[in-house]
């Protein structure tokens, strides 16, 4: 019932917003507009906002419930009928319990932005604040499209962009700083300036530059006809006055930029390099504000780490919540703001410069910027010296006495050490390496791909500003490639990867490698001499260089010939470049350059990224030396990346010890999570290569003696086995399958206890890696563990699946801590001697005491309950809805549990269920009660919310304004908690059949909790909790039932109305996760598609689902196949399978290995070394036929799904899928890397693959994904407030959040890639495109670098580029993007794809912009009928698209074809929003209009037929496209609408702000306020060009 409810809200609220917006963005297919009376709920159908992090109960009544924050009552008189069906159900369907989950899907945050375009564009900070708080948004008063007021919101233009970094006076107050250049309305929206009063540049420039806009600021600080006084320094009394509309997020969040430097962006260039070094102080600056408590006070006065509290506040319109701490906050905020401090730097040889730091930062760290710095970078072995004093590298800034304003810092070179000699080797070897990107391909030191730069050829410069070429028409070739054409079939693999200029690099030298006379012999030693190296240059030059203590110089020495002894003449330099600059002038003008090359590339482009992305392609790369590359390679790095020599890491020690860093404050939880972040990511890459080390057989076994199997390896002081199932462990649970299968759920439990964070309990660092067919758990050791049998040291838990069971008081107290946000139910269990054992985690949940006194818990692969849908149980009947499907049904192994977004889900559903019970007992209480006449009229519909204004007497008398039926439920339940006594027994009885019915374990609250030994073979239960167990015996059934009868149709419903579209494999499984999917479901989601009604609609998603099937299937076998495989033989080998699996080529021989070497003597001794059987070329027998037929029978048996083809040209054929996409889809999930290279997948004659086309393999990698709680709070606070319209406050927000993510995770991760997209949305929602251009640009290229470069997600963000770049007149550009886009989406998924409706919009709009008609018209008639197929012939996306096609006709002069489309238009208007709706009469304008033009042709025509040649004739005038025109058809099909004002509403308004602030006392008791006009609801249902808003600044000026 929830769930059709949910829908039906969403539907409701959806249908609001589509009749404004026709087309929307991918990202936007939430109902966003802040309309309806859903205020607070609108983030209803937005899976990335809603804000719930708890077990749900606690949560669900916004806070305004209880009637304590919200004294305002029309504000919860909206709020009711929203909460019901939304307060309590926002969360029901998105399961978005797993917030972070959605943070890193793509379209969960996507769907932000683009709503949030919708109309917030202009909700007035106070005005608006107001009017939110009152009912909602209206979007024409209360949403116009005024800028002005955003100014101070946003957080760039001005400032972050136009004003030099340095210039920015550090410490001037929050919004003075800003007011000078913000207050002007005018700044808003550069798309505007040609029409604005006063100072119109030549409306050539749609794009003007921000810069150019301040000199108007004078003029028109009054426009903003919001009661902001003109004058600079007034603004505080602006944001006083922001405070008293009630929100308090205004002021102490107040961009978080109030620390100089306000420009989101600046805070993430982790690299300093030149330009962006003082950006990167200020980084710092801001992230001190971190360190501070003070930052807590952005939100709303509540510490983040209250979650639950700051989201509800942040729900709520923001009403009266200035917590008490704020102004204390806002103190603190302006004591930390003048902290930065500029010092001068003194290095040898270059001029002094001057340095931005802030008080925070460690010597180290300038330390590094000098490293990275152009003229210093070759220095490694210095140290800073002030007035004579050494400073410590690790002290902080704050700490040195007499560091201050104007200090000169020396750079003073110090001695060398044989480490330090290495490290500066290794640095120099970086620097020359610098723009290679071979480790990329290889997949090293966590480097990955970026293609950006390629496509925007450096264009987007700072902030767009460098060249303004786009404006020029002529220069522009638009002609797409031929392949990215609508229509055509090919898809080449070569252009994923475009050759990009600066790979070429500029060849330094020719050999640097170490010198085979090292080390130096022991006279030498005492000389001085650290190592040799040895040298050839470009001009061929060979020479053998000493590392000395004092530098580096030229020794006599050659390849054969030892001479130590100084080469004359003999040059010292400290520094190894300088060296070499002296010796070889190649080098020294090959390396500068290098370097300015380096410095000049974006920071995202060469900072590592925290965990590995492996590319699926690769070019032929040639092997260059590397002595660097060797030395790692053999001395297997143990530990010396981080620099520690000689000792590997004790990785327990690291793990546990973060975790237990104090967390009382915002400071200190900051430090712990960057900490187990940064140790996670480095535990991660250690695991994955000792992984690849073990199945490479580089590691010596801990018991060599046993076969292959059952071996287990220490190395680097992690612990690895194989997922077998050694000694018969598994045998009741589906033997080596389920050993296969364990790993992956310890990992998952090990996630969820490490998420949930209980002092006092630890668990492992875990690694699970996928390689060369094998799986490999790496994990951290228990100190002691090795020293003793496990029987001796479990304590708790069990080591044999429940014969013998033992539990432990401590472990229950700190188990227990677990259970209500795990939902695992405490029970007893009989051991081998029939006593009882209390539990509180499944049986074989493991708990030992390690020899450091820690409880550690291993083994949590039965966290969650067992899948009742999967476990047949004898005697057990399942219910209907799943024997329907075909359900129970035995699966492969009896591991398979419910994921942790089911049980969340469920029992939101389940409360939901609760509630609505209790609520309807209540109200048929209620109606026996005559005092209470009429309090809820709608007494038994629980489902409408029951909200009315009425007073209604609560259970203890006492009158609650407005309390609902669900309100008193919620308060109802919380009394009896609390047992005080007070409640009649009546409620109490309502409260307990509403508990039973629902299943939950208390019967005087809500609690439902799982008993995860349910049906656990080999565990047995005492007779006394028969009854227990019989209640969760159903309760699994329920949940088996609820994810077949809610979840699978709630997916296949979302897909349908496209609020998820997933494009890949991946991408689909992460909405199937999402929903608590687990992917063996995968066949029957794709069974119920087929049976779908609109079936044609889901085309896409039966198509991704099929091939997903097929490639999953395929890895299943190919992981069986690969472990037959030595290592001689891989690469013929996998592309044996490759062609087996792909190619049209009918009979594929396979290569065996011994085609290269024969060795004469067979070689018996090895037999035991691999792990596969003795039949070494089983493999090569492998036929398509015989594969395919696997395949099908695999997706048969773990899928349930029956495939109809034979081969890989019918599966092609019969579900129209491209073998390209499949070839990708299974390298991803394999690990194969292939040549970048087209193959010809249809020729009969030769096979696809070779064995050289096989380049690498690589390993699959999971891993735990440590969060950074107090940043993900502040991003979903900001995401909820700008979807109730308050911009200014959810830039500030958001701006916070991304301070905190990057001092979490460093400059790279996919949680800021959300945060840059979201700022750069609304960025150019409040008119500063320049700002936005510069966070969008760097949001795609962390999404190419974290994601990979054809992840639909950086698909999509490289769609909002091109819309950005169009804005800032970047046309070139624009386009680029866009088809590069288009590409990778033909690419990863093909053409037939709703998403890709929207980009051939956005491509033929460009198009049409550059008079490229026939072009534009190609891709708007395709995205014609592509919008016609997914959203309906009657959809208004597909009379958008009519328009959009008519407009190009009518530049043509094809009047006819422009009439059909648009009647065509018009008609589904007027059908789906009735005659006198604004978008139907704009239509029969548009008619009339080309009905006239078509006259004025047709008469023109006649008279040429008249008159002949020497007819006269007046030249019929065809205009180009407006850009301003072209620009709104962009921002309306990417779901961006700014609301229009006139001049009456302009009164209005300045009345209506006014009238609210008299208001705001009486609204303070509680009066309620008059509704708004209705007019507003026709108004802002129509979109309009960002022109619209001119008239603000006209009628004010």
């Amino acid at each position: 019932m929830g769930n059709s409810l949910f829908a039906n809200c969403c539907r409701h609220v959806t249908d609001l917003i589509f009749q404004t917006r026709s087309c929307n963005s991918p990202d936007e297919r939430s109902p966003l507009l802040p309309k309806t009376p859903l205020s607070c709920a609108v983030c209803l159908g937005v899976p990335g906002a809603a804000p719930c992090a708890g077990p749900y109960p606690d949560i669900i009544p916004s806070e305004a419930v209880t009637g304590s924050l919200q004294p305002c009552t029309e504000h919860i008189q909206d709020l009711s009928e929203a909460k019901d069906e939304a307060g309590a159900m926002a969360v029901s369907d998105q399961s978005c319990l797993r917030p972070l989950r959605q943070a890193e899907a793509s379209h969960a945050v996507a769907v932000l932005p683009a709503d949030l375009g919708e109309g917030p564009a202009g909700l007035l900070d106070h005005a608006q604040l107001l009017e939110a708080c009152q009912s909602c948004v209206k979007l024409e008063d209360g949403g116009v499209a005024h800028r002005s007021c955003r100014r101070e919101e946003h957080v760039a233009a001005a400032d972050g962009g136009d004003v030099a970094p340095g210039a920015r006076p550090a410490g001037r107050g929050r919004s003075e700083g800003r007011a000078a250049l913000r207050s002007d309305p005018a700044l808003a929206s550069p798309d505007s300036v040609p029409e604005r009063s006063g100072a119109a540049p030549s409306p050539a420039s749609p794009g003007t530059p921000s810069s150019a806009v301040p000199a108007r600021v004078g003029s028109s600080p009054p426009a903003r006809g919001t009661a902001v006084p003109p004058s600079a320094p007034g603004q505080d009394s602006a944001e006083a006055r922001d405070a008293s509309a009630g929100s308090a997020v205004t002021d102490p969040a107040a961009c978080p930029g109030g620390r100089p430097g306000c420009d989101p962006g600046s805070r993430v260039q982790a690299l300093p390099s030149k330009q962006h070094q003082q950006k990167k102080r200020r980084k710092k600056k801001k992230l001190a504000l971190g360190e501070h408590p003070s930052g807590v006070g952005l939100m709303n006065g509540s510490g983040p780490h209250e979650s639950l509290k700051g989201e509800k506040d942040a729900r709520q319109n923001g009403h009266e919540e200035a917590d008490p701490g704020e102004d204390g906050n806002d103190q603190e905020v302006i004591v930390i703001q003048d902290t930065g401090f500029t010092v001068k730097i003194c290095a040898p040889g270059i001029e002094p410069f001057s340095l931005q730091v802030s008080p925070q930062e460690m010597v180290q760290e300038i330390h590094q910027v000098l490293m990275d710095r152009e003229d210093t970078c070759h220095r490694t072995c210095f140290s800073l010296q002030l007035d004579g004093n050494v400073l410590d590298n690790f002290a902080e800034l704050k700490t040195i006495e007499g560091l201050q304003e104007g200090s000169l810092l020396k750079v003073v070179e110090e001695p060398y050490t044989v480490r330090e000699a290495r490290i500066h080797v290794r640095h120099i070897r970086d620097l020359l390496k610098s723009l290679d990107p071979s480790d990329a391909f290889n997949g090293v030191d966590c480097n990955s791909l970026s293609f950006l730069s390629v496509f925007t050829e450096g264009d987007l410069g700072d902030s767009g500003k460098r060249k303004k070429k786009g404006t020029e028409m002529e220069q522009i070739d638009c002609t797409p490639p031929e392949h990215i054409l609508p229509g055509s079939k090919e898809r080449p693999l070569c252009a994923l990867q475009p050759q990009n200029r600066d790979w070429k690099p500029l060849q330094c030298l020719k050999v640097l490698t170490m010198s085979g006379w090292n080390p130096p012999p022991g006279n030498r030693k005492m000389h001085g001499d650290l190592m040799y190296l040895y040298v050839i240059t470009v001009e061929d030059r060979h020479v053998s260089i000493t590392a000395s203590t004092r530098g580096f110089y030229l020794n006599q020495s050659t390849a054969y010939n030892f001479n130590p002894k100084p080469a004359n003449p003999s040059f010292l330099s400290h520094s190894l470049v300088e060296l070499l600059n002296q010796i070889s002038p190649t080098f020294k003008k090959n390396f500068s350059a290098l370097q300015k090359k380096r410095v000049q590339r974006h920071p995202f482009e060469r900072i590592a990224t925290p965990f590995q992305v492996y590319s699926w392609t690769a070019p032929q790369a040639e092997h260059a030396m590397d002595c660097v590359r060797a030395e790692d390679a053999y001395t297997s790095r143990l530990g010396y990346e981080e620099h520690i020599p000689g000792q590997t890491r004790d990785w327990n020690e690291e793990l546990q010890t973060t975790r237990e860093l104090p967390r009382k404050n915002l400071p200190e939880r900051l430090l712990r999570e960057r900490a187990i972040f940064k140790v996670h990511s480095d535990f991660t890459a250690a695991a994955t290569r000792g992984a690849m080390a073990v199945i490479d057989g580089n590691v010596m076994a801990i018991n060599p003696s046993e076969e292959t199997k059952m071996q287990m390896f220490i190395w680097n002081n992690i612990f690895f086995s194989l997922g077998f199932d050694v000694r018969d462990h598994y045998k009741d649970f589906g033997g080596d399958v389920a050993a296969y299968v364990a790993p992956t759920n310890d990992l998952n439990g090990v996630r969820t206890y490490n998420a949930v964070d209980v002092e006092g309990l630890y668990t492992l660092g875990t690694v699970v890696v996928d390689y060369r067919g094998y799986r490999v758990t790496a994990q951290s050791i228990i100190p002691g563990i090795l020293e003793r049998e496990q029987e001796q040291s479990v304590i708790y838990g069990s080591i044999d699946f429940g014969k013998t069971v033992v539990s432990h008081p401590k472990y229950l107290e700190l188990l227990e801590k677990t259970s209500r946000p795990l939902k695992i139910q405490k029970h007893k269990v009989l051991n081998d001697k029939n006593e009882e054992v209390e539990l509180c985690s499944s049986v074989e949940c493991k708990g030992i005491i390690g020899n450091d006194g820690r409880h550690y818990i291993l083994d949590l692969l039965r966290t969650f309950p067992p899948d009742l849908n999967f476990l047949p149980v004898e005697g057990e009947e399942m219910p209907e809805e799943c024997k329907k499907m075909g359900f129970p049904k035995q699966h492969r192994h009896k591991l398979c549990c419910l994921r942790q977004e089911l049980v969340d889900a469920f029992v939101e559903h389940r409360y939901l269920l609760f509630m609505k019970l209790a609520a309807l007992q209540l109200m048929q209480q209620k109606a026996n009660k005559p005092e209470s006449s009429g309090a809820l009229e709608n007494g038994a519909s629980a489902e409408n919310g029951t909200a009315d204004s009425e007073k209604s007497e609560s259970e203890d008398g006492k009158i609650d304004d407005n309390v609902t039926g669900l309100d008193q439920v919620k308060e109802l339940a919380e009394t009896i908690a609390s047992d005080d006594g007070t409640v009649d027994p009546k409620s109490r009885e309502v409260i307990r059949n509403a508990c039973k019915a629902v299943g939950s374990i208390s019967d005087t609250s809500f609690d439902i909790r799982f008993n995860p030994d349910i049906f656990s073979p080999g565990v047995r239960f005492p007779e006394s909790s028969k009854e227990e167990v019989q209640d969760q015996k159903q309760l699994l059934k329920d949940a088996a039932a609820f994810l077949l009868s809610c979840q699978i149709p709630g997916l296949v419903k979302d897909c349908l109305d496209h609020t998820v579209l997933p494009m890949d494999g991946a991408t689909l499984a992460e909405a199937m996760h999402q929903r608590g999917i687990n992917m063996r479901y995968l066949g029957k989601v794709i069974n119920f598609i087929a049976k779908t009604p609109g079936r044609a609609q889901l085309d896409h998603i039966f198509k991704i689902g099929i091939g997903e099937l097929i490639t999953r299937s395929a890895k299943h076998i190919f992981k069986t196949y690969l472990q037959g495989v030595e290592l001689s033989g891989l690469s013929a080998a996998i592309s044996h399978f490759l062609n087996c699996f792909l190619s049209s080529f009918p009979n594929p021989i396979a290569h065996l290995p011994a085609d290269e070497l024969v060795s004469k003597k067979k070689n018996k001794k090895r037999k035991n070394r691999n792990l596969g059987n003795a039949d070494n070329t089983a493999w090569a027998s492998m036929t398509p036929q015989e594969l395919w037929k696997n395949i099908c029978s695999e997706a048969k048996n773990y899928f349930d799904f029956s495939l109809e083809c034979e081969n890989a040209d019918q599966a092609a054929e019969v579900y129209n899928l491209q073998k390209i996409t499949l070839l990708r889809e299974i390298s991803l999930k394999t690990g194969v890397q292939i040549l970048l290279k087209e193959y010809n997948f249809d020729n009969r004659h030769k096979p696809t693959f070779t064995e050289e086309d096989i380049l690498n393999i690589f390993p699959v990698v999971k891993h735990v994904n440590p969060k950074a709680s107090d940043a993900f709070h502040f991003f979903q606070s900001g995401q909820a407030k700008v979807q109730q319209g308050f911009l200014k406050e959810g830039c500030e927000l958001i701006n916070e959040a991304l301070n905190l993510f990057n001092n979490v995770y460093g400059a790279m991760h996919v949680e800021i890639c959300a945060c840059l997209r979201l700022l750069a949305r609304l960025n150019y929602i409040m008119g500063d495109y320049s700002e936005a251009l510069s966070n969008q640009q760097k949001a795609v290229l962390m999404s190419e670098r974290v994601l990979g470069i054809e992840h639909p997600n950086t698909i999509q963000e490289y769609m909002h580029l091109a819309l950005y770049c169009f804005a800032n007149s970047q046309l070139s550009t624009a386009l680029n993007l866009l088809y590069r886009a288009r590409y990778l989406m033909l690419l990863v998924f093909g053409e037939d794809h709703p998403e890709m409706a929207l980009l051939d919009n956005n491509i033929g709009l460009v198009l049409h912009g550059v008079m490229e008609y026939d072009l534009s018209l190609r891709f708007l008639e395709n995205a014609l009928a592509i919008s016609s197929k997914y959203h309906g012939s009657k959809s208004l996306k597909v009379a958008l698209s009519h328009h959009l096609v008519a407009r190009v006709y009518e530049s043509k002069a094809e009047f006819r074809s422009a009439l059909q489309h648009e009647k065509e238009g018009y008609t589904i208007y007027k059908n789906q929003l009735g005659e006198h709706h604004e978008k139907t009469k704009e239509s029969s304008e548009y008619l009339k209009y080309l009905t006239q033009q078509a006259v004025a042709l047709q008469r023109t025509m006649n008279e040429i037929y008249k008159n002949g040649s020497n007819a006269n004739i007046v030249p019929l005038k065809f205009t180009a496209p407006s850009m301003a025109s072209v620009l709104e058809q962009l921002n309306i099909i990417n779901g961006i609408l700014f609301i229009p004002l006139s001049q009456k509403d302009l009164e209005n308004l300045k009345a209506e702000v006014q009238r609210r602030q008299q208001l705001q006392e009486s609204m303070k008791s509680g009066e309620p306020l008059e509704p708004e006009d209705k007019a507003a609801e026709e108004k802002e249902a129509e979109p309009s060009m960002p022109s619209a808003e001119i008239p603000l600044t006209q009628s004010s000026a």
